[in-house]
């Protein structure tokens, strides 16, 4: 989960529920005051929203882009089915083919971020001209670490038979025992527990399942006929930097390492990330076919990214 430091929309972005043959889906549009060079469709992790991207609105809009951030099906503000048999993989991929056509951009920058980073891949595989490259942020190859893993096992078993409100705040109980914790903002602690009882458990639920069980996927994404990108922070908990890493380097991926960021460089490093963004995009769309590998960097707070 992703804990937005601000709650208030950027210049430029509308908020509004985006109409597609597969239902509405609830988004954030940030838009350049200029015709925008490209457009990037952001799609949120486990437990996460589209406000997870808030802060990495403004700096893609100052490099020229069309930022989407999108609610998934059953995530906060988008409706979605009860039964987690209405969140296969497949489903949640085809979700974001029907996204990006009714964003009527042509061929968009895919980024998604930890869990989000699977549907993206997913999409992809499905339809690759759909985009014009593919970032996965803070997303591994595979499942998720030990650690992940059990949390994902408790919260699954509970959901099923605790209220949510239950379930809630034993979440936050144990939150307040890791010795890193800081309190919320109030508005941002009510924004959480509002999200946490928008989003539908049966998306937890299957979901989760899949951030568990996920198989090594890195032949399949090398094999994607689109640029690709990976990119993460030095702090990463989620998937090891090893692993993270390797993703790079056997995908012959864009490799971004941003100093001092931890799994959601989005909040805590946005301007950092959007350099990043923009400037493999910029690669991507003037290179001709798709290059991998080229201009690998990292980045820190107080270094531009270096190619």
């Amino acid at each position: 989960m992703s804990t937005p430091r601000s709650l208030a929309l950027p210049a430029g972005t509308r908020a509004y529920s985006l109409v597609t043959p597969r239902g509405p889906f609830a988004v954030l549009d940030a838009r350049p005051t200029a015709a925008p060079v490209g457009t990037a469709l952001l799609v949120p992790g486990y437990t996460g929203s589209k406000e997870d991207f808030l802060a990495l609105l403004e700096p893609l809009t100052r490099a020229g882009y069309r930022a989407v951030a999108v609610d998934g099906r059953g995530q906060h503000e988008s409706p979605g089915p009860r039964r987690a048999s209405g969140y296969t993989p497949r489903t949640l991929a085809e979700d974001v083919l029907a996204q990006t056509a009714a964003l009527g951009d042509g061929p968009v920058h895919l980024v998604g971020h930890s869990f989000g980073g699977l549907v993206a891949r997913s999409a992809a595989r499905l339809s690759p001209d759909s985009f014009r490259s593919l970032t996965l942020l803070s997303s591994g190859p595979g499942h998720v670490g030990a650690e992940q893993r059990a949390k994902i096992r408790l919260l699954r078993a509970a959901l099923p038979v605790l209220p949510a409100a239950v379930v809630w705040a034993v979440t936050r109980w144990l939150d307040r025992r890791d010795p890193m914790y800081v309190p919320d903002a109030p508005d941002i602690a009510a924004f959480l527990q509002r999200r946490w009882y928008n989003t539908r458990p049966a998306q937890l639920i299957a979901t989760g399942r899949q951030l568990r069980t996920e198989p090594d996927r890195t032949e399949g994404i090398a094999a994607l006929p689109l640029p690709l990108h990976v990119a993460y922070g030095d702090e990463e908990s989620v998937w090891t930097i090893e692993e993270l890493a390797a993703l790079a380097r056997n995908t012959n991926a864009r490799h971004t390492v941003i100093t001092g960021a931890g799994h959601s460089p989005n909040v805590s490093h946005p301007e950092q990330l959007a350099q990043a963004l923009a400037e493999f995009w910029l690669a991507s769309t003037t290179s001709g076919p798709p290059t991998r590998g080229a201009g690998n960097c990292a980045t820190s707070p107080h270094r531009p990214a270096a190619t």
